[in-house]
């Protein structure tokens, strides 16, 4: 998708409807300056504004994507099909990205945990300190791993191993599961059975 395209397309129709970027933040209940962010290219409306966005500039979210307005049915089609492989393959490079910072969390969080045991452990303080990089510690391990397992359940999809079904499971399966590094014995919601199932980021 062309967002310089698409950010000079939001720019003209909002215009047409007469309205400043402020006033369409409000609408949209944002900052003006995500407005001028969409307009200038830099980023693209999130996903769950563009149908509230397409309904006040009075298109829908295919031409919105496009970048304009799609007239006959074999161009609306054609760039349909484009828009939903552009999105997917955008999708797929954004969980990419986010279970590589699972695994800096992971790696980070785990590393200040041992060496502030370790400190606790063998360097000679006060007990207040001691406890102190003690409780840290736990505070910093246990933020770190609920907020990795978290980026592990939401990006990509688990794949069941008897039925293929792929899905995004819920929080509290993938924390109780018993696990191989991204590999997680849990129960598909499809065909009911338990596998172990692995983490993949395509459907």
């Amino acid at each position: 998708m062309d967002q310089i395209k698409i950010g000079n397309f939001i720019a003209s129709l909002r215009k047409e409807q007469g309205l400043t970027q402020a006033q369409l933040a409000e609408m949209l209940g944002i900052t003006d300056r995500a407005v001028s962010k969409w307009e200038r290219g830099r980023s693209l409306p999130d996903s769950s504004l563009m149908l509230e966005l397409c309904e006040i500039l009075k298109i829908n979210v295919n031409e919105l994507l496009s970048g304009e307005r799609l007239d006959n049915m074999d161009s609306y089609n054609e760039n349909l099909e484009k828009n939903l492989i552009e999105m997917t393959k955008q999708k797929e490079e954004s969980d990419r990205k986010m279970l590589r910072l699972e695994w800096v969390i992971g790696f980070s969080s785990s590393a200040t945990f041992m060496i502030l045991i370790f400190s606790a452990s063998f360097i000679t303080m006060p007990g207040w300190v001691r406890v102190l990089l003690i409780s840290s510690a736990l505070l910093i391990f246990a933020v770190g791993m609920v907020s990795a397992l978290s980026i592990e359940q939401t990006a990509g999809y688990y794949e069941c191993q008897h039925c293929h079904h792929k899905y995004v499971p819920k929080f509290m399966p993938v924390f109780l599961a018993m696990h191989m590094g991204r590999t997680r014995y849990m129960k598909c919601p499809k065909c009911k059975k338990r596998s172990w199932q692995k983490k993949v980021i395509n459907k």
